[in-house]
């Protein structure tokens, strides 16, 4: 049918079955594809408190209605699982060309279950299905893997795959797509560990059906259009690439230092996007059919690759007190070697750092110690001594020697580059996203704060942030669904969106279609996380953010006002006090089967 392949296979590993599952138009038009159908899979499949590394657990590859075609940033693809890490609902995305040529094989979503006897890999191709052995790959790096799969699969093939950190079932383990690219957060490498397998190779040439190719034709103008109109995506991220916002939130005062003891860093220009095009960059790149071209290729003495992007160069960077750009593009291109999630990672060995500082637990490790960054990176990802703590992800470590307030997490997920108390609706956003500490699956709302998109609202003030929060999490959630770019709604709305589903599927989507999808696909996420136990108690932030005023910049003396947010946030989503969706919520959105949990 047009914009989907019609087609979803699910493995067993454990018995080697594959089998082809009944396609329900109804669910993809409903869920769209990607975290949505992740969603809908886990929800309907796994049973409440299930171990995350189970083999009852389901790791779910899935792209989305315009995977494939010509809408813009439509090259990307979508895990969902799990975590190992929060013991949320967890889904995680990537960019490059894995998506393309996934789909291009003839698939919606692949569907992985139980465990492998021995380590294997999964090719998905125009021809057929296969598990394949890869106790050979087993041990090896990421770049390593990719490079011999790619011999043995042909150059056209796309590898996803894990390094030794989800061998080793770090919980913030990555999967790791063409050597620079991840599905990062959450620990979805750590699941695939589990499952003892370690790649997912796609192939295939199959065409995406397009119901109507005028109306696309034209659509695909008029956002590329709007794409070369908008500074941010014609000016600023394809000049510095996405490290462009390390001089923008330092000036705002909330670009967090020191595991976010600072919400501005005094050695900011020296890793910011203007000092990486100075000094390392070798040439922009994208992703599979983008034009913004925010990704960079850089070299430093001994070494290449990719990055590091704005969030891995603060987390390995300023918020460890480091500021030399060389150690931190070298540490990025480790992480990525050893399938790592850099924000986890660095705010894992940010907490430890002050852990030593503080005199709590000597680390071994300390704020601005760039030399060893790579050593305990390491550490981590072979379960290293103190990495072996470590790999638990900093919530965990900090509780087991007394100190849980220094992890700066949300439900044991690692924040992001920015600091909640120069920003009040981003606070509200971390504590409400439902695969825990996120900027993205919480609404971003620094673009709205911050950088005015598409108009700007009052930063400090708490008012009137429960209504943006939740209609930018419903689009971020259908987004993350189609399985697009987040960067291209700087200039995109859910109008574009609409019409260019619409073209591609032969379905109408109006606007308001789009943000209900959204609104259903948060609210299945949300009643997945209510059934494992999370309530309000769990929508919070460390104590630092609530109780330490900000202390420097324009944000100096400000700290988040959660509570009052978090009653409008509840009220305009149709949840109780305790931020459960009601009834009533649940049948308007045709949620009928969370019911009755």
């Amino acid at each position: 049918m047009p914009g989907w392949m019609g087609r979803v296979v699910r493995v067993d590993l454990s018995s080697g079955a594959i089998q082809e599952e009944p396609f329900e138009e109804r669910t993809w038009r409903r869920f769209l594809g990607g975290r949505g159908f992740g969603a809908k899979v886990l929800w309907d499949e796994l049973r409440p408190g299930i171990d995350p590394f189970s083999p009852d657990n389901r790791l779910i590859f899935a792209v989305g209605p315009l995977t494939g075609t010509t809408a813009a940033t439509s090259g990307r693809a979508s895990v969902s699982t799990k975590s190992p890490l929060t013991g949320t609902i967890t889904d995680a995305n990537t960019g490059g060309k894995f998506g393309v040529i996934f789909k291009k094989a003839g698939l919606d979503a692949l569907i992985i279950q139980g465990k492998a006897a021995k380590p294997v890999y999964i090719l998905v191709s125009d021809e057929g299905i296969e598990i394949k052995d890869a106790s050979d790959l087993w041990g090896r790096l990421t770049d390593e893997t990719t490079e011999l799969l790619l011999q043995r699969e042909g150059a056209r093939s796309s590898v996803a795959c894990i390094g030794p950190a989800g061998e080793n079932l770090v919980r913030f383990a990555a999967i790791i797509n063409e050597k620079h690219r991840a599905f990062a957060r959450g620990g979805v490498g750590a699941v695939m560990g589990s499952k003892n397998l370690k790649a997912v190779v796609a192939r295939g040439l199959r065409t995406v059906e397009i119901a109507d190719k005028e109306r696309m034709k034209f659509v695909t103008y008029e956002a590329n259009k709007w794409l070369r109109a908008h500074p941010i995506t014609s000016k600023g991220l394809p000049e510095f690439g996405t490290s462009v916002l390390v001089n923008i939130m330092n000036e705002a005062g909330v670009f967090p230092a020191y595991n976010f003891r600072q919400n501005q860093f005094e050695h900011a220009e020296e890793v910011s996007g203007e000092a990486i095009t100075e000094r390392i960059l070798v040439r922009k790149d994208g992703c599979w059919g983008c034009i913004i071209q925010c990704a960079r290729r850089t070299r430093i003495p001994g070494d290449e690759g990719e990055g590091p992007e704005y969030e891995s160069n603060w987390a390995l960077g300023p918020n460890c007190g480091i500021h030399d750009l060389e150690v931190i593009t070298r540490a990025n291109y480790l992480c990525n070697r050893l399938g790592i999630d850099t924000m986890s990672a660095g705010g894992t060995i940010s907490c430890a750092m002050e852990m030593t500082e503080l005199g709590y637990y000597d680390a071994g490790i300390r704020f601005g110690e760039g030399d060893k960054l790579l050593e305990y990176l390491r550490k981590i990802a072979y379960r290293d001594g103190v990495g072996d703590e470590l790999a638990e992800g900093s919530l965990r470590f900090a509780t087991r020697h007394g100190h849980p307030e220094l992890s700066m997490t949300v439900k044991g997920q690692e924040l992001a580059a920015y600091d909640p108390r120069g920003a009040q609706g981003q606070g509200l956003a971390y504590a409400t996203t439902n695969r825990g500490g996120c900027h993205l699956r919480g609404g971003y709302l620094i673009g709205r704060e911050l950088l005015g998109v598409p108009r700007m609202i009052d930063r400090f003030s708490a008012v009137g942030k429960g209504s943006h929060t939740a209609i930018l999490q419903n689009l971020g959630a259908a987004l993350d669904s189609l399985v697009v770019c987040r960067f291209a709604s700087f200039a995109l709305n859910e109008i574009v969106w609409g019409r260019l589903l619409t073209a591609v599927t032969g379905v109408q989507y109006d606007p308001e279609d789009v943000l209900e999808a959204g609104d259903r696909i948060f609210n299945l996420e949300r009643m997945f996380n209510v059934r494992e136990g999370f309530r309000r108690k769990d929508d919070t932030l460390p104590p630092r953010l609530l109780q330490e005023p900000a202390p420097m910049g324009p944000a100096k003396g400000r700290v988040v006002e959660l509570d009052r947010m978090l009653d409008e946030f509840y009220e305009f989503r149709g949840w109780d006090q305790d931020g459960v969706p009601t009834p009533e919520t649940l049948r308007r959105l045709g949620l009928e089967e969370c019911l009755n949990g």
